[in-house]
């Protein structure tokens, strides 16, 4: 019975490709509205500023169908697997309406504690056919107030393994206790999770309206065909690529020691297989050891915008592509490695998938990026009570074949940077700079996207505690086909350069400069147009000198408009 209606409902969809069209399209509008939620209602700025976090909807079997147009695509490859981990704990049968599940744990969810995963069934004729689920980077866990240095997972916070937040509706008093207990700004972290619970209620509502609206009694069949065709149009895209083996090696600044990444890379049909054999081991001189899940979804984000840009993210997308890390290395590592900057490491990965395959990729291929540059500042002082305060600034990106690199953007996820306002308003600091760094970004056909420079002042009274997590401070973004590197960056602590970064002692009238990387570029130098470094000098991306020594382009200052 069941297959003759999934045989009706997929013949419906082959008839009418419009309607599925309007169908997922509907099913992303309600989990952007579950977005829209979040940010109104969240209680930190990680959440309501930065939006690092990402909802998706996923079926009764945990596979995704689709996420919320701004969601981080890391962690839309890595719920499904979670939801999956967590339903293996909670089977469909056991659970009730008003449950809701969750973990943060760092081998069955994204990677590191401050993830939380949480998972809101969907009852419909009394049972579970879908779920609403969030992962949101939560403001605190406890443990230690660094954030790089770190022995073990045990040094790093709470950890909750499956578990319900809610039973039938009501809290889960002891694990909210637990939780609330366990960290520096309680009302900020439960408050949080409260307001994504809430928000659940929302995509429950919604999706429950779309099913009466179609007629429908789940989603199996819709989700069926979601993923068939996704899949299938996955495929036929590598299957135009040319077989073959594509290796690349990249050093990366690690933690005190320089960490490498290697690639092999096989496209064979309609598969490929990417294989990390040879990468560093696992280290405890830094928390920038990555588990499976988290290097498995950096792996898939490169092949999905470069082969399938235009269809919405949902696993069917995920299955041609086989992601294999020996067990030990710092792409696969074993519990309980420290993982807390994880990000350090997961976001040069991009880096050494292009490495290897840009040349069959075309204008998708990008060239290094400036990464990811977490700052935050914590503490409790009169005025501003507990207070944990986070901005998520990024160096310039890559350029592309065809493109220029854009100035500072999130890359490669989408997060967006806390307001100088909001900054200021919620802790004692004053931003100083906040501005273009000329001349970082790497010369070539196109060229990189420029860095920045944010400088921070304690004006408070008290000291703080700040946490800076940079990156290619050693190592440069690669350029691609000739392209030059981007230039490093540097952090300076009241005008003194430093290469460790334990939790500092953020004093009154201290200040933090923080100088983040140019991306690289693309392509022979040779073939930029002078008309195009012309322009570079009028915008102050490059200065005369810069492109005198990198273009071998001579102006006179008196000559520019």
């Amino acid at each position: 019975m069941h297959q003759k209606k999934r045989k009706s409902v997929m013949n419906q969809y082959v008839a009418d490709p419009v309607a599925l069209e309007i169908q997922w399209q509907r099913l992303i509008s309600i989990m952007d509205e579950v977005d829209n939620a979040t940010v109104r209602t969240s209680f930190s700025t990680i959440v309501g500023e930065s939006r690092d976090f990402a909802c998706i909807l996923v079926d009764q079997d945990g596979s995704s169908l689709c996420q919320s147009s701004f969601s981080p695509p890391n962690f839309c490859v890595v719920l499904p697997r979670t939801a999956k981990a967590l339903l293996a704990k909670f089977p469909l049968h056991t659970l009730q309406e008003g449950d809701v599940l969750c973990t943060n744990d760092p081998w069955i969810g994204t990677g590191h504690l401050p993830d939380y995963v949480v998972l809101t069934p969907v009852f419909v004729g009394g049972a579970p056919i879908a779920f609403i689920g969030t992962v949101a980077h939560l403001a605190d866990v406890g443990g230690h107030r660094g954030d790089i240095e770190a022995y073990d997972v045990f040094t790093e916070g709470i950890r909750v393994p499956p578990a319900k937040l809610y039973r039938a509706g009501r809290e889960n008093e002891l694990l909210f206790e637990i939780i609330g207990n366990n960290c520096r700004v309680p009302d900020m972290v439960l408050g949080d999770l409260r307001a994504i619970v809430g928000t659940h209620q929302i995509g429950v509502r919604r999706l429950q309206e779309f099913l009466t609206d179609y007629n429908m009694d789940d989603i199996a069949e819709l989700s069926y065909e979601i993923h068939t065709r996704s899949e299938r149009l996955m495929r036929e895209r590598i299957e135009a690529l040319p077989d073959g083996v594509y290796e690349f090696g990249l050093d990366i600044d690690g933690y005190i020691e320089i960490v490498h990444l290697h690639a092999k890379i096989e496209v064979r049909g309609s598969d490929i297989y990417v294989d990390y054999s040879g990468t560093s081991p696992q280290t405890r001189l830094g928390a920038i050891n990555c588990v499976y899940n988290t290097t498995y979804a950096s792996t898939l984000y490169p092949f999905k915008c470069a082969l399938v840009p235009g269809i919405p993210n949902n696993e069917g997308l995920f299955r041609p592509v086989h992601v294999t890390a020996p067990e030990g290395c710092i792409l696969n590592c074993t519990d309980p490695y420290p993982v807390q900057a994880r990000a350090k490491t997961t976001n040069n990965i991009n880096q050494a998938l292009f490495g290897a395959v840009w040349p069959i990729l075309g204008e998708h291929a990008q060239a290094g990026s400036g990464s990811i540059w977490p700052f935050s500042v914590s503490g409790e002082l009169e005025g501003y009570g507990a207070f944990s305060v986070h901005i998520l600034p990024h160096g310039g990106r890559g350029a592309m074949r065809n493109m220029d690199g854009l100035p500072p953007i999130a890359f490669p996820h989408n997060s967006s940077v806390t307001s100088t306002e909001i900054m200021e308003t919620e802790a004692p600091i004053l931003m100083l700079h906040k501005e273009f760094l000329p001349d970082t970004a790497g010369a070539g056909r196109s060229r990189g996207g420029i860095g920045q420079v944010i400088t921070f002042r304690n004006i408070g009274d008290e000291s703080i505690a700040a946490r800076v997590r940079p990156d290619k401070m050693f190592c440069e973004p690669p350029g691609i086909d000739g392209g030059q590197p981007g230039k490093v960056g540097e952090v300076r602590f009241n005008g003194e350069l430093i290469t460790r970064f334990p939790s500092l002692e953020f004093k009154p009238g201290d200040e933090i400069e923080m100088r983040m990387p140019g991306g690289a570029g693309f392509g022979p130098v040779s073939e930029r147009p002078l008309e195009s470094v012309r322009r570079d000098i009028e915008m102050g991306y490059i200065t005369l000198a810069h492109a005198a020594s990198e273009y071998g382009f001579v102006v006179e200052s008196d000559e520019l408009p």
